[in-house]
C-alpha cells in the first residue's frame, strides 16, 4: 500500500482546486443530505480562501421535470421527482454561502451528470491552460468525486485527493473508495490531508 502525502512533491501555479458539489442540496437536512458535509466544509473554505483564483466549484443541476433525462436518468428522476427543478426550492442548487463568496475569482461549473468531464465544459475551461494538477475536495466520495477523479486520471492530470475534505452519506463506501484509491490507483492518486496541501501549496 502506498504512503499518503504529496508523493510527487510540492504544489504550485500549475494547480487547480476542484471542489465537487458543495451545495445546499446536500447539506444535512436537505433532500440529499450528506451528514459529513458539515465537518469538511471549514477545511474546504480554508483551501478556497488560500487559493481563490485557483479554485473551481462544480454544481450538480437536477433535471427540470420528473422523467426528464436520457435513458436511465429519466427513471432516476421519476424516483427523485421532489428534487427536480420544477419541484425543489431552486435556492438549494446554490453553493454553500461560505464558498459562494469566493466566486469570482473562483470559477463555477454546472453539470447535469455525476462527472464534470462528460459534457465537455471542464475540458474546454482547461484547454490551453498551464494546469497539470487537480486538488479535489467535496462530495460524494463514492459518486461525483469518484467520477471527477477517474476523468482526471484518464486525462493524465496529477490528482491530489484531500482526505479530510471529502465526504459521503455512506461511511462504508467512503472507506471502500479510500482503500481503492490507496491500492488500485496508488500511482495516479495522491491522498493528502488538508494541512499537507496547505503547507505544500505555496
Amino acid at each position: 500500500m502506498a504512503a499518503d502525502g504529496l508523493i510527487q512533491g510540492p504544489l504550485g501555479a500549475e494547480c487547480l482546486h476542484v471542489c465537487v458539489d458543495m451545495q445546499r442540496l446536500f447539506w444535512p437536512g436537505g433532500p440529499w443530505g450528506v451528514p459529513w458535509m458539515e465537518k469538511v466544509l471549514p477545511a474546504i473554505e480554508e483551501l478556497a480562501a488560500s487559493h481563490p483564483s485557483q479554485s473551481l466549484f462544480t454544481r450538480f443541476i437536477p433535471a427540470d421535470r420528473p422523467g426528464d433525462g436520457p435513458g436511465m436518468w429519466g427513471l432516476y428522476y421519476r424516483r427523485w421527482e421532489e428534487v427536480t427543478l420544477s419541484k425543489v426550492d431552486n435556492g438549494l442548487i446554490e453553493l454553500m454561502p461560505q464558498l459562494m463568496r469566493f466566486v469570482p475569482p473562483a470559477q463555477l461549473l454546472d453539470k447535469r451528470v455525476y462527472s464534470p468531464w462528460t459534457e465537455g465544459r471542464l475540458d474546454a475551461m482547461l484547454r490551453g491552460s498551464t494546469i497539470t494538477t487537480l486538488v479535489i475536495t467535496g462530495g460524494e466520495t463514492d459518486v461525483c468525486v469518484l467520477a471527477t477523479v477517474l476523468g482526471a486520471i484518464d486525462r493524465g492530470y496529477r490528482v491530489v485527493l484531500v482526505t479530510d475534505a471529502i465526504c459521503s452519506s455512506a461511511d462504508n463506501t467512503h472507506d471502500a473508495l479510500m482503500e481503492l484509491y490507496r491500492t488500485r490507483f496508488s500511482q495516479q492518486v495522491e491522498l493528502a490531508s488538508m494541512r499537507e496541501v496547505l503547507e505544500g501549496w505555496r
